[in-house]
C-alpha cells in the first residue's frame, strides 16, 4: 500500500539532491622514452563554459592545478616539474589578478624514471575551474599511469572521476527523467492539450498523400516538440551556469521565489485564471505552420508548446524548478523526459490514425486532471517555504503547521474527487466513476495517514519533505511539557543541543572534539544542511534502528555542522575564503569551506569517524539508506578508535 501511495503522489517531487557536473574529464597516457624514462601525460577536457586554471596563480595558490604523485613505495623519481601548454592569459574578474587559464582540452606532462620495476603510477590532481561568474571548489581527480601499455603499444588510458562526484548522480537524472516523463503524460491529460490530438491526426491524415509520408511527418513532428522542449532545458542550464544551480536549493529568495511562483500555478490550476501566452505571439507562430515541408512541422509543434501553454507551463515551470536546484544538466533531462511523454502519443496517433478510435472522449474528466495537479502543486509549495524557514531557522513552519497544511490540501482533494466541492470549470456532476472514486479513497487514506504525524508519528512514508522531528513545537513527542523540555535541555554538555531522535549533538567543531576527549570517544562529523532532503531521509529511515541509535546515543560524539547556516559569523572568525578569496561571513560558509578543503568534496549528507587528533577511522561515506551498511560502518569506525 505504501508503494502505491507513493508512486501517486511523491514520485512528482522526489529527485535525488545534490549533484555536482564535473566541468573537467581527465585522461591518461604514457610515453615510453626507454626501459628506465617515461613521460606521463594528463590529459584535461573542460567543458566550453569554463577555464582550467594553471599551475601558478599569482596570490591564489589555492586555485591552481596541482600534481602530487605517489612515490611512497619508492621504485621511481619525478624528471624535473610537471610541464603545461601554453594556455591564455586573462584578466580573472573573480579572483582580481592576471592568470594563465586553458580552455577546451589541454595536457600536463611529467617526465620519469624508474629504478625497479612498476606496473603503474598513481597522482593526484586537484584543481579549481572558473567563469566570468565564480570560481569552482577545489576538485580532485585520483589519475592511473599503466606503465605496462604504452603509447607505442596503443595504450590509452586512465579515466578517473572527482572525488567528490556522487555516485548516485546518474541515478539522479534518471529519477529527472522518469518524474518528467510521467509530469509529461499528466499535462497530456489535461484540456489544453488531450483534444489537439485528434486535430492534429486530422492535419496530418490530409497533408500526407501516402501512408509513408504520414509516418515521416509524424515522425519529424515528434521530434519537433523534443527539441523545442530540450533547448528550453538548455536555456535554462546556460542562462544560470551548470555548475551554480545546485546552490539555488539552500537559497532563501530562491525558496520564497519559488514558493509563489508555485502558489501561482497551482491557483491556476484550480481555475481562478489561465496563464497563457499573448495571442499576437501564438497567432505569430500559428501562420507559421500553414508552410509546407520540415518547417511547417517544426512550427505546427511550436504552435502546440504556445497553444497548450495555459496547462503545461505551470508544469514545466515546476520541473525547470526542482531540476535547476540539481544542477548540472538536470534541466535537460528533465525537459527530455517531459517533451518525449508528449510526443509519443501525438507522433504514434498521427502515424496510425486508425488507434484514435480506442482514445476516451474528452469532457469534465480532463478539467479533473488538471485540478489534481494544481493541488500537487500548492502541496510542492510549501516544501520551498519550509526550506527558507529552515535555512533562517525562523520556525514560522514547524512540523506541525506543514503536515496541517498537507492535510488541509489533500483532504480538500479528497472531497474534490468525491463531489463535495466544485471548481469554476468542472462539469455537472450526477455520479463519480469508479476509478474517481478509488484514487478519492487513496487521497483519503493518505490524508489519515498524515495525522498521526501531528503528534510525533514518524511518517517514514514521506521522510525528509516536512521539517524533522526535532523542529517542532512539541520536540520531545507525545505529552511533552515545557518543564520536562527545559530539565532536558539543562543537562546537556556544555555548547550541547538536542538533536533528532534526542541525541546529544553539537553544532560547534572545537565544542563537540573538545566534549569527545573528555568522554574519550570517537567523533563522527555530520556534514548536513537545513534544507537538504536526503539528510532528513537518512535522520528518519536510518538513525532510528536500535543497532544505529545507540552508537549514535553512546559511543560516539556526533558533531553536526550545517553548510547552509545563515547564523552570522564573530567579526573576529570571519576569514578569507581560499576557494575563492572572498570573505566568510556566515556559519554555513565556514563549514561548507572546511569540508571542501579537508574532504575534498561539497555533498551532503556526509559522515566521517575521527578520533581526536582528525584522523579518520575508516573511509567516509555519504548518503545510503542501507541501515546494515550504515550499521557496519559506524562499528568499524568505533572498533578501529578503541585500538588506538
Amino acid at each position: 500500500m505504501k508503494k502505491v501511495i507513493y508512486l501517486l503522489f511523491f514520485l512528482i517531487f522526489s529527485f535525488g539532491y545534490g549533484q555536482k557536473t564535473n566541468s573537467v574529464t581527465w585522461k591518461t597516457v604514457v610515453e615510453k622514452i626507454s626501459d628506465k624514462e617515461f613521460i606521463l601525460s594528463a590529459e584535461a577536457t573542460i567543458i566550453s563554459s569554463s577555464h582550467l586554471y594553471s599551475q601558478n596563480v599569482p596570490g591564489k595558490s589555492s586555485v591552481a592545478t596541482t600534481f602530487m604523485f605517489d612515490d611512497s613505495e619508492g621504485g621511481f623519481s619525478l624528471l624535473g616539474n610537471t610541464t603545461e601548454e601554453e594556455g591564455r592569459t586573462i584578466e580573472d574578474p573573480i579572483l582580481k589578478t592576471t592568470t594563465k587559464v586553458f580552455e577546451k582540452k589541454t595536457v600536463f606532462k611529467q617526465k620519469i624514471a624508474v629504478s625497479k620495476k612498476q606496473n603503474a603510477i598513481k597522482a593526484l590532481v586537484e584543481f579549481t575551474t572558473g567563469n566570468e561568474q565564480e570560481v569552482s571548489e577545489i576538485q580532485s581527480v585520483e589519475l592511473v599511469f599503466d606503465l605496462t601499455k604504452t603509447v607505442s603499444e596503443k595504450a590509452v588510458v586512465a579515466v578517473s572521476d572527482p572525488i567528490q562526484k556522487d555516485q548516485d548522480s546518474d541515478k539522479g537524472l534518471l529519477a529527472i527523467f522518469i518524474v518528467s516523463f510521467l509530469s509529461g503524460f499528466a499535462a497530456l491529460l489535461t484540456p489544453c492539450v488531450f483534444p489537439m490530438i485528434p486535430m492534429t491526426v486530422s492535419f496530418f491524415t490530409k497533408q500526407s498523400k501516402t501512408k509513408a509520408a504520414g509516418i515521416r511527418n509524424a515522425v519529424i513532428y515528434g521530434i519537433s516538440i523534443i527539441v523545442i522542449y530540450v533547448l528550453l532545458g538548455s536555456l535554462v542550464t546556460a542562462l544560470f551556469g551548470a555548475d551554480s544551480l545546485n546552490a539555488l536549493s539552500t537559497n532563501v529568495w530562491f525558496n520564497l521565489i519559488f514558493f509563489i511562483l508555485l502558489v501561482v500555478f497551482a491557483v491556476s490550476f484550480l481555475g481562478a485564471f489561465e496563464i497563457v501566452l499573448p495571442n499576437k505571439l501564438a497567432n505569430k507562430v500559428d501562420s507559421q505552420a500553414d508552410r509546407g515541408g520540415f518547417v511547417g512541422i517544426f512550427f505546427m509543434a511550436l504552435a502546440l508548446a504556445v497553444v497548450s501553454f495555459s496547462c503545461t507551463g505551470p508544469i514545466v515551470g515546476t520541473l525547470l524548478v526542482q531540476a535547476a536546484s540539481k544542477g548540472g544538466i538536470a534541466p535537460i533531462a528533465g525537459m527530455l523526459g517531459f517533451s518525449t511523454a508528449i510526443a509519443l502519443p501525438f507522433s504514434l496517433f498521427a502515424a496510425f490514425p486508425g488507434w484514435l478510435n480506442a482514445l476516451p472522449k474528452s469532457g469534465g474528466w480532463l478539467n479533473t486532471v488538471k485540478v489534481v495537479l494544481g493541488f500537487l502543486e500548492l502541496a510542492l509549495a510549501f516544501k520551498f517555504l519550509s526550506n527558507a524557514d529552515l535555512v533562517l531557522q525562523l520556525h514560522w513552519l514547524e512540523r506541525e503547521v506543514f503536515l496541517a497544511v498537507w492535510i488541509a490540501v489533500f483532504g480538500a482533494l479528497a472531497f474534490y474527487l468525491f463531489g463535495k466541492i466544485t471548481l469554476p470549470h468542472d462539469s455537472p456532476l450526477n455520479h463519480i466513476s469508479v476509478g474517481r472514486l478509488g484514487f478519492g479513497v487513496l487521497v483519503l487514506t493518505f490524508t489519515i495517514y498524515l495525522i498521526p504525524g501531528l503528534w510525533g508519528a514518524p511518517l517514514k512514508l514521506i521522510s525528509g519533505f516536512p521539517p524533522p522531528m526535532h523542529y517542532s513545537e512539541s520536540p520531545e513527542g507525545i505529552g511533552s511539557s515545557k518543564s520536562s523540555v527545559l530539565t532536558a535541555e539543562s543537562a546537556l554538555p556544555d555548547g550541547a543541543e538536542k538533536g533528532p531522535h534526542n541525541m546529544i549533538t553539537f553544532h560547534d567543531y572545537e565544542a563537540g572534539m573538545a566534549y569527545a576527549k573528555k568522554e574519550n570517544k570517537p567523533v563522527m562529523l555530520d556534514f548536513t544542511g537545513y534544507a537538504c532532503v536526503n539528510c532528513r531521509k537518512m535522520e528518519e529511515k536510518v538513525w532510528p534502528d536500535e543497532s544505529v541509535l545507540k552508537h549514535l546515543k553512546n559511543d560516539v560524539v556526533v558533531i553536526s555542522l550545517y553548510v547552509d547556516d545563515k547564523r552570522e559569523l564573530p567579526e573576529n572568525e570571519q576569514t578569507v575564503s581560499k576557494i575563492t578569496g572572498e570573505k566568510l561571513r556566515y556559519t554555513g560558509q565556514k563549514w561548507s569551506e572546511f569540508q571542501i578543503l579537508k574532504y575534498k568534496t561539497n555533498a551532503q549528507p556526509y559522515y566521517v569517524l575521527i578520533d581526536h587528533n582528525g584522523k579518520e577511522l575508516n573511509k567516509p561515506t555519504a548518503y545510503n539508506p542501507d541501515i546494515d551498511f550504515y550499521n557496519n560502518w559506524l562499528e568499524q569506525g568505533i572498533s578501529n578508535f578503541k585500538l588506538l
